[in-house]
């Protein structure tokens, strides 16, 4: 059987912003790549998910131009597709990079432009975030109806969750499902149940993260009952102190009881992680197989903002770079 790293995989949680190469922003910037790196990614005594989002900071600063954008999205997907990732789902708050005087258009058109230049599918989960005002995410929710099926798929809310709790953004996600613009909602990572439980009562078809999911058994029953999926960032959730480490991690926990999940990286570049690299962790610390890895991507499948002829199409890719993989 071939390395783990050509093992075709799929990854629904993926910031842009967070996935950011070191080394471009090093040429750009002119300045020497450890320092770079130091500012891009988090150091081992990471405190919470707070200091976590404090290495936001110079990606914003760097992806204001469509140069930069296209050039960062374009690397993205090659670091991808390295990987043998067939299929991702990207997600960002493109209201972050209007302060050079791009329009919001631009910035969408900039990372689909830098995505297409690589032979990956992707699409873009366009962010709101909890600490903008209304008026800008529903600039967020238009911009998505715009490019629906076009390069967008879906949209989410990110941010500092403990702070700005879930429940007050209702009316936003009325708006959503009145417009039938999927989204998914990040929600217990930061804070508890409650905010798995108003994502849930928003009409959320999947979870960023929702490991603290753990806190209600109804609400384990409730996701299996609408087969809403999770979105678990195994090494993303121990860096911001959920968990002290991978064997404390609930995945293996999540699918042993038939919880719908996905693997994936939360941010590659601030998490200092690859796909290839989380599959590994699991491996070693929690007992996965390979057979496991396999049967969470095919119902990642079924659970992307796709619809249902893409995901047919996906999933017999998915099974010929399958047979690649373990001829």
């Amino acid at each position: 059987m071939k390395s783990l790293i050509n093992l075709p995989k799929i990854e629904l949680h993926l910031h842009f912003d967070g996935s950011i190469s070191p080394k471009i922003a090093s040429s750009i910037l002119n300045k020497p790549l450890e320092e770079i790196e130091k500012e891009l990614q988090v150091s081992r005594d990471c405190r919470n998910l707070n200091e976590y989002l404090t290495k936001f900071s110079l990606p914003e600063k760097l992806l204001q131009t469509k140069e930069n954008i296209c050039l960062f999205a374009e690397n993205l997907a090659l670091n991808l597709k390295k990987e043998n990732v067939i299929y991702a789902e990207i997600r960002f708050a493109p209201m972050k990079h209007l302060k050079g005087g791009l329009t919001k258009e631009e910035v969408v058109e900039s990372v689909l432009s830098g995505l297409k230049k690589v032979d990956l599918k992707t699409n873009l989960i366009l962010c709101m975030m909890r600490d903008s005002s209304f008026a800008e995410n529903e600039q967020v929710i238009e911009l998505a109806k715009k490019y629906l099926n076009h390069g967008v798929c879906a949209i989410d809310l990110a941010g500092a969750e403990a702070l700005y709790k879930t429940e007050s953004f209702q009316p936003l996600f009325a708006i959503a499902k009145k417009n039938k613009i999927p989204f998914t909602i990040h929600a217990g990572e930061a804070d508890g149940k409650d905010s798995i439980s108003s994502a849930i009562s928003f009409g959320a078809k999947r979870i960023g993260h929702g490991v603290r999911i753990t806190e209600s058994s109804d609400l384990i029953k409730l996701v299996k009952k609408k087969n809403i999926l999770l979105e678990i960032c195994p090494t993303s959730n121990i860096q911001t102190s959920i968990f002290k480490n991978y064997q404390e991690h609930p995945i293996k926990k999540f699918y042993d009881n038939f919880i719908p999940i996905s693997i994936n990286t939360d941010n590659r570049t601030v998490s200092n992680t690859t796909l290839t690299k989380e599959y590994q962790y699991l491996i070693d610390n929690l007992n996965f197989t390979i057979n496991d890895l396999i049967n969470i991507n095919k119902n990642s499948i079924m659970h992307t903002f796709l619809s249902s002829e893409e995901k047919d199409i996906l999933y017999k890719e998915y099974n010929n770079e399958l047979l690649k993989f373990q001829d």
